[in-house]
């Protein structure tokens, strides 16, 4: 398993308990819809500004999101690379306090949804939805990461 992180901001710390946590939620994933880790992922901690340009740029949708994914499924080398993965570092921040819990369990979460859209699910419909929670659930609760009652 190779995973790239880059942080291209400064307004959360991203620090080694972090990262590993990333690189937990990542594993899991793998290990929960592929059965094995041998690919390549990267991802980008930004901040607002630059994931609405992104946005804008990729989903004609000007304002802020919370993640995108990127689906690469590039099988050229040595490791498939799955997919590049960038997250608003801030937005994180602010779901966070606005749901009522860890930066860490936002920034786990956010990684494990866009894992999920880097291996084909989508949430657009109910039925679809379902399924790709489900499975977010199942990976939070393997890295130990529990929803509290009243969490979205």
């Amino acid at each position: 398993m190779e995973i790239y992180i880059d942080n291209r901001q400064d307004k959360i710390e991203i620090d080694e308990n972090m990262v590993e946590i990333l690189k937990l939620a990542i594993k899991e994933s793998l290990l929960l819809e592929k059965g094995a880790t041998d690919y390549e992922i990267s991802i980008s901690i930004v901040d607002n500004v630059e994931i609405r340009l992104l946005n804008r740029e990729y989903r004609n949708i000007d304002k802020e999101t919370d993640v995108l994914s990127f689906p690469l499924n590039d099988e050229f080398g040595d490791i498939p690379m799955l997919g590049d993965i960038i997250i608003s570092g801030e937005k994180a921040l602010e779901q966070s306090i606005e749901y009522g819990h860890s930066l860490i369990r936002e920034m786990a979460y956010l990684t494990v949804h866009s894992m999920f859209h880097l291996m084909g699910y989508d949430h657009m419909v109910d039925e679809d939805k379902a399924i790709m929670r489900n499975k977010e659930k199942k990976v939070m609760n393997n890295i130990g990461i529990f929803r509290k009652k009243g969490d979205e």
